[in-house]
Protein backbone atom coordinates (compact mmCIF):
# COMPACT_ATOMS: atom_id res chain seq x y z
CA UNK A 1 0.00 0.00 0.00
CA UNK A 2 1.37 3.49 -0.83
CA UNK A 3 2.65 5.49 2.14
CA UNK A 4 0.08 7.90 3.51
CA UNK A 5 0.94 11.57 3.09
CA UNK A 6 -1.78 14.16 3.63
CA UNK A 7 -0.66 16.68 1.03
CA UNK A 8 -2.93 19.32 -0.53
CA UNK A 9 -2.58 21.39 -3.71
CA UNK A 10 -4.28 24.67 -4.60
CA UNK A 11 -3.99 26.81 -7.75
CA UNK A 12 -4.49 30.56 -7.72
CA UNK A 13 -3.31 33.73 -9.40
CA UNK A 14 -3.19 32.57 -13.01
CA UNK A 15 -4.44 36.08 -13.81
CA UNK A 16 -2.84 39.33 -12.66
CA UNK A 17 -3.87 40.13 -9.09
CA UNK A 18 -5.41 43.60 -8.83
CA UNK A 19 -7.22 43.24 -5.49
CA UNK A 20 -6.09 41.90 -2.10
CA UNK A 21 -6.71 38.25 -1.32
CA UNK A 22 -10.36 37.85 -0.38
CA UNK A 23 -11.32 36.58 3.05
CA UNK A 24 -13.07 33.57 1.47
CA UNK A 25 -9.84 32.51 -0.23
CA UNK A 26 -8.05 32.87 3.09
CA UNK A 27 -10.73 30.73 4.74
CA UNK A 28 -10.31 28.03 2.13
CA UNK A 29 -6.68 27.59 3.13
CA UNK A 30 -7.21 28.20 6.85
CA UNK A 31 -10.06 25.69 7.08
CA UNK A 32 -8.01 23.09 5.19
CA UNK A 33 -5.17 23.48 7.69
CA UNK A 34 -7.42 23.49 10.75
CA UNK A 35 -9.61 20.55 9.73
CA UNK A 36 -7.26 18.26 7.80
CA UNK A 37 -3.94 18.95 9.58
CA UNK A 38 -2.04 18.35 6.33
CA UNK A 39 1.61 17.43 5.97
CA UNK A 40 1.92 20.16 3.33
CA UNK A 41 -0.25 22.79 1.67
CA UNK A 42 1.16 23.52 -1.78
CA UNK A 43 0.10 26.82 -3.31
CA UNK A 44 0.67 26.94 -7.08
CA UNK A 45 0.53 30.47 -8.51
CA UNK A 46 1.63 32.60 -11.42
CA UNK A 47 0.88 35.98 -9.84
CA UNK A 48 1.36 36.05 -6.08
CA UNK A 49 -1.56 37.39 -4.03
CA UNK A 50 -1.18 40.32 -1.65
CA UNK A 51 -3.00 41.97 1.23
CA UNK A 52 -3.52 41.32 4.96
CA UNK A 53 -5.26 37.96 4.57
CA UNK A 54 -2.43 36.75 2.35
CA UNK A 55 0.24 37.86 4.80
CA UNK A 56 -1.61 36.00 7.52
CA UNK A 57 -1.77 32.65 5.68
CA UNK A 58 1.40 32.79 3.55
CA UNK A 59 3.80 31.37 6.21
CA UNK A 60 1.74 28.16 6.39
CA UNK A 61 2.05 27.46 2.64
CA UNK A 62 4.67 25.96 0.35
CA UNK A 63 4.78 28.23 -2.71
CA UNK A 64 5.32 27.02 -6.27
CA UNK A 65 5.37 29.40 -9.22
CA UNK A 66 3.90 27.84 -12.37
CA UNK A 67 5.02 28.40 -15.94
CA UNK A 68 3.56 31.16 -18.07
CA UNK A 69 2.06 28.61 -20.48
CA UNK A 70 0.12 25.48 -19.53
CA UNK A 71 0.47 22.59 -22.04
CA UNK A 72 -2.62 21.79 -24.14
CA UNK A 73 -4.75 24.71 -22.91
CA UNK A 74 -6.13 26.18 -26.16
CA UNK A 75 -8.16 29.35 -25.50
CA UNK A 76 -8.66 29.96 -29.21
CA UNK A 77 -11.37 27.27 -29.09
CA UNK A 78 -13.70 29.61 -27.20
CA UNK A 79 -14.61 31.16 -30.53
CA UNK A 80 -16.25 27.92 -31.67
CA UNK A 81 -19.27 28.03 -29.33
CA UNK A 82 -21.59 30.64 -27.86
CA UNK A 83 -20.83 29.14 -24.45
CA UNK A 84 -17.12 29.53 -25.07
CA UNK A 85 -17.53 33.12 -26.18
CA UNK A 86 -19.43 33.83 -22.96
CA UNK A 87 -16.64 32.22 -20.90
CA UNK A 88 -14.04 34.36 -22.66
CA UNK A 89 -16.10 37.53 -22.24
CA UNK A 90 -16.48 36.84 -18.51
CA UNK A 91 -12.74 36.29 -18.12
CA UNK A 92 -13.21 32.74 -16.83
CA UNK A 93 -10.61 31.06 -19.02
CA UNK A 94 -8.24 30.76 -16.04
CA UNK A 95 -10.53 28.02 -14.68
CA UNK A 96 -9.97 25.92 -17.80
CA UNK A 97 -6.24 26.49 -17.68
CA UNK A 98 -6.35 25.27 -14.08
CA UNK A 99 -8.20 22.14 -15.24
CA UNK A 100 -5.12 21.08 -17.19
CA UNK A 101 -2.65 22.26 -14.58
CA UNK A 102 -4.31 20.42 -11.68
CA UNK A 103 -4.11 17.10 -13.52
CA UNK A 104 -0.42 17.59 -14.25
CA UNK A 105 0.24 18.41 -10.57
CA UNK A 106 -1.62 15.36 -9.29
CA UNK A 107 0.02 13.03 -11.80
CA UNK A 108 3.44 14.29 -10.81
CA UNK A 109 3.06 14.66 -7.03
CA UNK A 110 -0.14 12.95 -5.90
CA UNK A 111 -2.20 14.16 -2.96
CA UNK A 112 -5.40 16.19 -2.97
CA UNK A 113 -6.31 18.98 -5.33
CA UNK A 114 -9.04 21.39 -4.20
CA UNK A 115 -10.43 24.57 -5.73
CA UNK A 116 -9.81 27.83 -3.89
CA UNK A 117 -13.54 28.35 -3.44
CA UNK A 118 -13.74 25.39 -1.06
CA UNK A 119 -14.50 25.41 2.65
CA UNK A 120 -13.38 22.40 4.65
CA UNK A 121 -15.73 21.14 7.34
CA UNK A 122 -14.70 17.62 8.35
CA UNK A 123 -11.36 15.81 8.15
CA UNK A 124 -10.95 13.75 5.00
CA UNK A 125 -10.55 10.03 5.88
CA UNK A 126 -7.17 8.37 5.44
CA UNK A 127 -8.68 5.78 3.09
CA UNK A 128 -9.29 8.45 0.46
CA UNK A 129 -5.57 9.28 0.40
CA UNK A 130 -4.64 5.61 0.03
CA UNK A 131 -6.81 4.89 -3.03
CA UNK A 132 -5.34 5.32 -6.55
CA UNK A 133 -7.93 7.94 -7.53
CA UNK A 134 -10.95 9.41 -5.70
CA UNK A 135 -13.43 12.02 -6.90
CA UNK A 136 -16.94 13.15 -6.01
CA UNK A 137 -20.05 12.92 -8.13
CA UNK A 138 -22.01 16.11 -8.77
CA UNK A 139 -25.60 16.59 -9.84
CA UNK A 140 -25.58 16.21 -13.60
CA UNK A 141 -26.35 19.41 -15.51
CA UNK A 142 -29.56 19.39 -17.50
CA UNK A 143 -28.84 20.10 -21.18
CA UNK A 144 -31.97 20.49 -23.31
CA UNK A 145 -32.32 17.71 -25.86
CA UNK A 146 -29.58 15.54 -24.33
CA UNK A 147 -29.77 12.41 -22.16
CA UNK A 148 -28.75 13.03 -18.55
CA UNK A 149 -25.17 11.82 -18.09
CA UNK A 150 -23.15 11.23 -14.88
CA UNK A 151 -20.73 14.02 -14.03
CA UNK A 152 -17.65 13.90 -11.77
CA UNK A 153 -16.59 17.28 -10.41
CA UNK A 154 -12.87 18.05 -10.48
CA UNK A 155 -13.08 20.66 -7.68
CA UNK A 156 -11.82 18.00 -5.22
CA UNK A 157 -9.68 15.05 -6.33
CA UNK A 158 -7.39 12.56 -4.59
CA UNK A 159 -4.69 10.76 -6.56
CA UNK A 160 -1.57 8.68 -6.22
CA UNK A 161 1.29 9.87 -8.49
CA UNK A 162 0.78 8.52 -11.99
CA UNK A 163 -2.72 7.16 -11.23
CA UNK A 164 -4.03 5.30 -14.30
CA UNK A 165 -7.44 7.00 -14.32
CA UNK A 166 -5.85 10.44 -14.05
CA UNK A 167 -3.45 9.57 -16.86
CA UNK A 168 -6.25 8.48 -19.21
CA UNK A 169 -8.27 11.56 -18.37
CA UNK A 170 -5.34 13.91 -18.97
CA UNK A 171 -4.61 12.27 -22.32
CA UNK A 172 -8.22 12.80 -23.40
CA UNK A 173 -8.56 16.41 -22.26
CA UNK A 174 -6.86 18.18 -25.21
CA UNK A 175 -8.84 16.02 -27.63
CA UNK A 176 -12.26 16.93 -26.19
CA UNK A 177 -11.63 20.50 -24.99
CA UNK A 178 -13.87 22.54 -27.25
CA UNK A 179 -14.32 25.78 -25.31
CA UNK A 180 -17.42 24.69 -23.43
CA UNK A 181 -17.38 24.72 -19.63
CA UNK A 182 -17.15 21.05 -18.65
CA UNK A 183 -16.84 18.89 -21.76
CA UNK A 184 -13.16 18.12 -21.10
CA UNK A 185 -13.42 17.99 -17.32
CA UNK A 186 -16.48 16.78 -15.43
CA UNK A 187 -18.32 15.27 -18.40
CA UNK A 188 -15.24 13.51 -19.78
CA UNK A 189 -14.53 12.07 -16.33
CA UNK A 190 -18.08 10.75 -16.27
CA UNK A 191 -17.58 9.05 -19.63
CA UNK A 192 -14.35 7.42 -18.47
CA UNK A 193 -16.06 6.28 -15.28
CA UNK A 194 -18.75 4.50 -17.27
CA UNK A 195 -16.11 2.83 -19.43
CA UNK A 196 -14.01 1.59 -16.48
CA UNK A 197 -15.81 1.93 -13.13
CA UNK A 198 -13.20 -0.10 -11.22
CA UNK A 199 -10.33 2.33 -11.87
CA UNK A 200 -11.48 4.95 -9.36
CA UNK A 201 -13.58 5.52 -6.27
CA UNK A 202 -16.54 7.86 -6.65
CA UNK A 203 -17.95 9.55 -3.54
CA UNK A 204 -21.54 10.78 -3.07
CA UNK A 205 -22.29 14.36 -4.11
CA UNK A 206 -23.36 15.24 -0.55
CA UNK A 207 -19.77 14.96 0.69
CA UNK A 208 -18.46 17.93 -1.35
CA UNK A 209 -21.39 19.34 -3.37
CA UNK A 210 -24.40 19.37 -1.07
CA UNK A 211 -25.13 22.90 -2.28
CA UNK A 212 -25.29 22.52 -6.04
CA UNK A 213 -24.57 24.93 -8.87
CA UNK A 214 -28.23 25.99 -9.09
CA UNK A 215 -30.27 28.93 -7.87
CA UNK A 216 -31.71 26.74 -5.10
CA UNK A 217 -28.30 25.41 -4.11
CA UNK A 218 -26.67 28.83 -3.90
CA UNK A 219 -29.67 30.27 -2.07
CA UNK A 220 -29.33 27.55 0.58
CA UNK A 221 -25.62 28.35 0.91
CA UNK A 222 -25.51 32.15 0.68
CA UNK A 223 -28.93 33.37 1.81
CA UNK A 224 -30.62 30.67 3.90
CA UNK A 225 -29.68 28.40 6.80
CA UNK A 226 -29.24 24.69 6.26
CA UNK A 227 -28.24 22.11 8.87
CA UNK A 228 -26.77 19.04 7.17
CA UNK A 229 -25.93 15.81 8.95
CA UNK A 230 -22.38 16.23 10.21
CA UNK A 231 -21.28 12.82 8.91
CA UNK A 232 -22.36 13.68 5.34
CA UNK A 233 -20.48 16.95 4.83
CA UNK A 234 -16.71 17.02 4.41
CA UNK A 235 -16.23 20.22 2.42
CA UNK A 236 -18.34 22.78 0.60
CA UNK A 237 -17.77 24.00 -2.93
CA UNK A 238 -18.88 27.62 -3.35
CA UNK A 239 -19.25 27.75 -7.17
CA UNK A 240 -17.84 31.27 -6.92
CA UNK A 241 -17.73 31.85 -10.68
CA UNK A 242 -21.55 31.92 -10.69
CA UNK A 243 -21.99 34.79 -8.21
CA UNK A 244 -18.65 36.41 -7.37
CA UNK A 245 -19.00 39.49 -9.58
CA UNK A 246 -21.46 42.22 -8.61
CA UNK A 247 -23.17 42.15 -12.01
CA UNK A 248 -23.67 38.36 -11.94
CA UNK A 249 -27.16 38.20 -10.43
CA UNK A 250 -28.65 35.27 -12.36
CA UNK A 251 -27.84 32.80 -9.56
CA UNK A 252 -27.75 34.89 -6.38
CA UNK A 253 -28.19 38.40 -5.06
CA UNK A 254 -25.04 37.94 -2.98
CA UNK A 255 -21.67 38.92 -4.43
CA UNK A 256 -18.09 38.88 -3.16
CA UNK A 257 -17.87 42.60 -2.42
CA UNK A 258 -20.55 42.15 0.25
CA UNK A 259 -18.67 39.42 2.09
CA UNK A 260 -16.13 40.57 4.64
CA UNK A 261 -15.24 39.61 8.20
CA UNK A 262 -18.28 41.42 9.62
CA UNK A 263 -20.63 39.71 7.16
CA UNK A 264 -19.24 36.31 8.10
CA UNK A 265 -19.50 36.96 11.84
CA UNK A 266 -23.01 38.42 11.79
CA UNK A 267 -24.95 36.69 9.02
CA UNK A 268 -27.03 33.63 9.81
CA UNK A 269 -26.71 31.91 6.41
CA UNK A 270 -25.12 28.49 5.91
CA UNK A 271 -21.82 29.81 4.55
CA UNK A 272 -21.29 32.29 7.40
CA UNK A 273 -22.16 29.73 10.06
CA UNK A 274 -19.72 27.19 8.65
CA UNK A 275 -16.91 29.67 7.95
CA UNK A 276 -16.75 32.01 10.93
CA UNK A 277 -15.04 29.48 13.21
CA UNK A 278 -11.92 29.69 11.02
CA UNK A 279 -11.55 33.48 11.23
CA UNK A 280 -9.75 33.14 14.55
Amino acid sequence: MPSLRREFHFIFGLREQTEPLHVLHYLCLASCIAVNRPDAVNFHYRNEPFGPWWERIRPALTLHRVADVTPDYAPQRYADHAEGRFIAAQGLGYAHEADFLRMDILLRHGGVYADMDSLFVQRYPDAWFEAPFVIGEEDSPVIPGEILQPSLCNAVMFAQPGAAFAQRWRERMPQVFDGRWAEHSCREAGRLWRADPTSLRVLPSAYFYRYGSTIAGLRALLEETDTPRAEDLYSVHLWAHLWWQQDRVDFSRVHADQIDETWLRERNCTLARLARQFLD
